[in-house]
């Protein structure tokens, strides 16, 4: 089975939409939802168009700003207050696994 990393930061995206739908609604989940909603699509936007770049400099800094959306997202949904603390866990292990992904290809980029 193919590794496909676009299907994943999509579906990480919509899982995290999924997750704002059901918080509470108190100002600063309100706020929190909004920056989640706009860094988890920037991820999955951002790491397709690293695979339609022009060069190889593109592709990178494309990678660098998922990289950068991801940890954000992990910071966003860290401080949400959800009662769905199973939920929220799940998201911000899978947005910190995605930050060591693109960490990752960033790093076999160095060493090359």
């Amino acid at each position: 089975m193919k590794y496909d990393l676009e299907e994943r930061t999509y579906r990480f995206s919509d899982a995290c939409k999924m997750y704002v739908r059901r918080l509470d609604h108190s100002l600063s989940n309100r706020e929190y939802a909004r920056q989640l909603i706009r860094s988890s699509g920037s991820v999955a936007a951002n790491y397709i168009e690293a695979n339609e770049a022009i060069s190889k400099k593109d592709f990178f800094h494309r990678i660098k700003i998922c990289r950068k959306e991801a940890k954000e997202s992990a910071l966003w949904l860290r401080l949400s207050d959800s009662a769905a603390i199973g939920e929220k866990e799940a998201l911000r292990g899978e947005a910190l696994e995605l930050t060591k992904i693109f960490a990752s290809i960033l790093k076999k980029q160095a060493v090359k």
